[in-house]
């Protein structure tokens, strides 16, 4: 079982950034992977199909978290492990974990088939998109055990220090689906997206198995099952997918909220969803790399280690996201056209950016915290943390704003509020965390 880096006594700068850049290129193919069907159901079927696919996108976001905290869970004792230098306790996960994923992944599948037509209702499904929206997450739902399987086998290469595949497989995935997508649309509709998101979500799954075969980076063996681990991966694995599904369960709800008034704010509301991942996600890959570089320098007992891995990561992270937001917040308009060109939608996306607009920022500074107190071990605090300023914060201030006669720009108030508490939460939690730790050694 080779690992690529030494994270414990390379150097701070090198480690990270060998880690965190495939990781942000990793992400920015799954948004662009992401925008595929976006931009060729908007442009090939028009406002009312877009509406239908931002009625879908909150499930989609929920499942996609629930497969990648139960992955990040894994990653936390699996790099804690490796930087211990404990080979048979490796070993030992890998396999306990391996089974989990799999068991799991089939039941949420047949659970959300036979609730979907109830799980749509909930969510203010307008009728004019319902069965759109039916259509694409029946077939979307069919390729689960696929995205969590990939999931699952980033998360263990990211805990050896290999993140560089993960971008290699989401560039043939988004490849595989730019090509598709306007082919099984024009044969088969709206619903022709969702087979070939399933189509190349499947031949990505296999290709990853096929470079794990090859390289051997671990192995996965059935009698390595330890039904010892269970607990211990349930503990670590549920708070990081509750972590994960909070966001997503945010935006469902402020989807329900925003469908209240209009086909036209879905639609913007849907819009501002895929441009926000632009700045999403590479506070996202930190958080991920965070979580395994943390993972291993606990493993080691280096907390000094892990400190300078937090101020690299903020330092690059925020000047990162600065330049992004400025050019997303500017461009914003003309961007939303991309999508769907309407003007009432180019107004409302907008103004959403310049509202929340330094909220990304913040949300860099939150997600690395984050990433800490998880490589700590500590996804239960991270967990709280995103329950109160998303729970707490968020979605109740949203609903009063707009209940109080503030329209769609008290929505996006509430959020950028929630941006503020969260980096301020998560900032004072992961300080008081080291303190705890150094005065223990």
């Amino acid at each position: 079982m080779p690992t690529n880096m030494d994270f414990i006594s390379g150097n701070t700068k090198r480690c990270l950034m060998a880690m965190a850049l495939p990781m942000i290129a990793a992400m920015f193919l799954n948004m662009m992977y992401n925008l595929v069907d976006s931009l060729w159901i908007g442009n090939l079927l028009g406002e009312t199909a877009y509406a239908a696919l931002t009625n879908s996108t909150p499930i989609i976001l929920i499942l996609t978290s629930v497969a990648m905290g139960a992955a990040n869970g894994v990653s936390i004792l699996i790099s804690q492990a490796v930087g211990a230098k404990d080979r048979k306790k490796t070993e030992h996960l890998i396999a306990t974990s391996f089974c989990a994923a799999v068991v799991c992944s089939l039941l949420v599948t047949i659970l959300l088939e036979v609730f979907l037509p109830g799980i749509l209702d909930a969510l203010n499904t307008p009728a004019e998109t319902y069965d759109m929206a039916y259509s694409y997450l029946a077939i979307y739902v069919l390729g689960y055990l696929a995205v969590c399987l990939y999931l699952y086998f980033t998360a263990v290469l990211r805990s050896f220090g290999n993140s560089m595949f993960q971008a290699a497989a989401m560039l043939v995935s988004t490849i595989l689906n730019a090509i598709l997508d306007p082919i099984f649309i024009a044969f088969m509709g709206f619903h022709g997206a969702a087979i070939a998101t399933l189509l190349s979500q499947t031949i990505c799954l296999l290709f990853m198995l096929v470079y794990l075969k090859k390289k051997k980076w671990f192995a996965i063996r059935l009698s390595a099952f330890d039904r010892n681990d269970v607990l211990q991966l349930i503990q670590k694995a549920i708070p990081s997918v509750i972590q994960q599904s909070i966001p997503a369960i945010s935006t469902t709800f402020l989807t329900a909220l925003v469908s209240t008034y209009s086909v036209t704010a879905i639609a913007a509301y849907g819009v501002t969803g895929k441009l926000e991942t632009i700045l999403f996600y590479p506070a996202m890959a930190l958080n991920m790399v965070l979580t395994v570089i943390i993972g291993q320098c606990t493993g080691g007992a280096r907390y000094d280690r892990a400190k300078d891995y937090l101020k690299c990561a903020l330092g690059y992270g925020c000047g990162l996201l600065v330049i992004l937001s400025v050019l997303v917040i500017g461009f914003s308009r003309q961007l939303s056209g991309l999508f769907v060109k309407s003007g009432d939608v180019a107004g409302i996306v907008g103004t959403y950016f310049l509202i929340v607009s330094v909220g990304y920022v913040l949300n860099t500074v939150t997600n690395c915290c984050l990433g800490v107190l998880n490589g700590m071990g500590k996804p239960a605090k991270s967990m709280f943390l995103m329950i109160f300023y998303y729970i707490v914060v968020r979605m109740p201030l949203a609903y009063l704003l707009s209940y109080l006669g503030c329209g769609l720009n008290g929505i996006w108030a509430a959020v950028l509020v929630s941006h503020v508490v969260a980096s301020a939460a998560a900032g004072i939690s992961a300080a008081v965390s080291f303190k705890r730790r150094t005065n223990t050694i």
